[in-house]
């Protein structure tokens, strides 16, 4: 987590410095930035899912129109 935060306040520095110099950032727009993220997520939602393999294979081999099966009684009536 260090490093992240870390990450973070180096980038915002210099973000403030590049604000007080009036240099225009290179940072990528937005929407870039936000397809990252989603990278990101879904990178974490595999790892996610490898270490749970009931999770991942519960949600797809599951079908909305599957019927579950029933048990028949154990004691038929005669």
């Amino acid at each position: 987590m260090l490093p992240y935060l870390l990450s973070l306040a180096a980038g915002l520095a210099v973000g403030v410095a590049y604000g007080l110099i009036g240099v225009k950032s290179p940072a990528p727009p937005i929407i870039a930035l936000v397809g990252l993220l989603g990278i990101l997520a879904g990178e974490m939602a595999v790892s996610y899912w490898r270490g749970h393999p009931a999770v991942l294979s519960s949600l797809l081999h599951r079908k909305s129109f599957a019927v579950e099966p029933t048990k028949a009684p154990a004691n038929p009536p005669a």
